[in-house]
């Protein structure tokens, strides 16, 4: 069964925690997502009987290699439509929102897309700089239509 988007977002927090804590406990992910901790208990448990993780009453739990690899891709994806936003100029204080808004509704092929664009930019700064002249000249027509 493939993950709904809710799983993707306690996956997708685990992986953090595990990766910058080497653990991720209950009330860790339930503080992150603004769930209460019998939700994240419920999902934990959801997620291994999809083998996504392994967990076990009272002992933890910790992420199957299905896991980590989707934690993994999960991750990237997000980073990925941060370094797409911020070369396309979109104000920062907007971008984490739009990440979430649309990180999972995009196909992995999608993405791959998005990430060439990224990589074409990076690549040589002059493009973001013709791109942003088009955007300021796109900005003084909007101010002065005439």
């Amino acid at each position: 069964m493939a993950p709904t988007v809710s799983m993707e977002d306690y996956i997708e927090r685990i992986y953090l925690l595990i990766d910058e804590k080497g653990y991720a406990r209950v009330s860790d992910i339930a503080e992150a997502l603004d769930v209460h901790p019998s939700s994240v208990t419920k999902m934990i448990q959801k997620l291994d009987k999809d083998k996504y993780l392994v967990y076990e009453k009272y002992r933890g739990f910790m992420l199957t290699p299905k896991g980590k690899k989707l934690g993994q891709r999960l991750v990237y994806q997000h980073e990925l439509l941060e370094d797409f936003l911020k070369a396309i100029g979109v104000d920062e204080e907007n971008i984490y929102e739009d990440v979430e808004g649309i990180e999972h509704h995009l196909s992995w092929n999608t993405l791959d897309r998005i990430g060439d664009l990224v990589q074409f930019f990076q690549e040589k700064s002059e493009r973001i700089e013709e791109l942003q002249e088009i955007q300021r000249k796109n900005e003084e027509f909007e101010q002065n239509p005439s």
